[in-house]
């Protein structure tokens, strides 16, 4: 790149097209002396001959056939990084390819990018949602920019940072009597409805109840957290689930949360390839899903005292 001249190479183009020094000036508003200094000068920086002169013609003699198709591939990475640098000119954020779990996509995201939006109006941030394991493949491969997935993950090119731990919880409806400590013991004789197979979410809860040393057979799986909502409020069974997807459900007197025993929690973290070059919109998005750590204890806190309220509530129930 060193004392390589875009302008000289543009003069080149522009004599190769038209195939005359003098229309080149005439379309680059230059003299003909000058244009013909600019080809000498690059010929120069280059060591060859690149324009030979046939009859009244300017034609490209061999390397100039050559540098000319790299001309245009120069003048694309060129184009491309002007426009680059033109966004961050005037403010813009670039994008952002995040890929995620479905239940964080619709409980924990929303607010999280309606704040990124706000700060930063021209960040443009696509999501993508499937299980961890397609998730960091994706990122791996640099077709997602970062993503928020549960753990385990592992990846030496990757740096990862657990960011906010998800206390799982039982949903049913409030007709249906649960003890106070519910154990795999305790809903293996109960209709229950589990994510279905495949994601982390099923697994999750499937190593839970063999740990338990209940093989369960549920009643119905379903793809959709809400779908399995629906299902308990209708009064179908019961369900575990991850705490974020009933913590502010506008639905909560369709079903009653209880805690496990013992017990269970997943833990979501941030997600990036350690050689990731970080854009200004790619930094704010990062800080922004690391933040989740510093009010997770909180948001925890909040959860496990109304656990212990539908607890005592539901043990009320079973004395009277």
């Amino acid at each position: 790149m060193r004392d390589f001249n875009l302008d000289q190479l543009q003069t080149f183009c522009d004599v190769v097209a038209l195939g005359s020094f003098t229309a080149a000036a005439e379309r680059l508003k230059l003299s003909q002396p000058a244009v013909s200094l600019q080809i000498r000068q690059l010929e120069r920086r280059l060591g060859v001959v690149l324009i030979e002169r046939v009859g009244r013609r300017a034609r490209p003699t061999v390397a100039g056939v050559e540098l000319l198709g790299h001309a245009g591939q120069i003048e694309a990475v060129v184009s491309a990084a002007l426009d680059g640098m033109a966004r961050h000119a005037t403010g813009a954020m670039g994008r952002v390819r995040l890929g995620t779990g479905a239940t964080a996509c619709t409980f924990l995201l929303p607010p999280i990018l309606r704040e990124l939006r706000r700060r930063f109006p021209t960040l443009e941030i696509t999501v993508s949602t499937g299980n961890t394991s397609d998730m960091v493949k994706a990122i791996d491969e640099n077709l997602l920019d970062l993503g928020l997935v549960s753990l385990p993950v592992s990846g030496r090119i990757l740096e990862i940072t657990p960011v906010l731990e998800d206390e799982f919880v039982v949903i049913a409806p409030p007709e249906m009597r649960l003890p106070a400590r519910v154990t795999a013991a305790a809903l293996s004789g109960l209709p229950v409805l589990l994510y279905e197979p495949g994601g982390n979410t099923r697994r999750i809860a499937d190593e839970w109840f063999a740990r338990g040393g209940v093989s369960l057979k549920p009643v119905m799986s379903l793809g959709s957290v809400e779908a399995i909502k629906e299902m308990v409020g209708a009064g179908l069974g019961c369900a575990v689930l991850p705490g974020m997807a009933v913590r502010k459900d506008r639905n909560r007197a369709s079903f009653v949360v209880h805690p496990l025993s013992p017990r269970l929690h997943r833990t979501l973290a941030v997600v990036i390839r350690r050689d990731k070059l970080l854009h200004r919109g790619l930094r704010e998005t990062v800080k922004a899903l690391k933040a989740l750590a510093e009010g997770a204890q909180g948001v925890e806190d909040g959860l496990a005292s109304e656990e212990r309220d539908a607890a005592f509530g539901s043990h009320g129930r079973d004395g009277q």
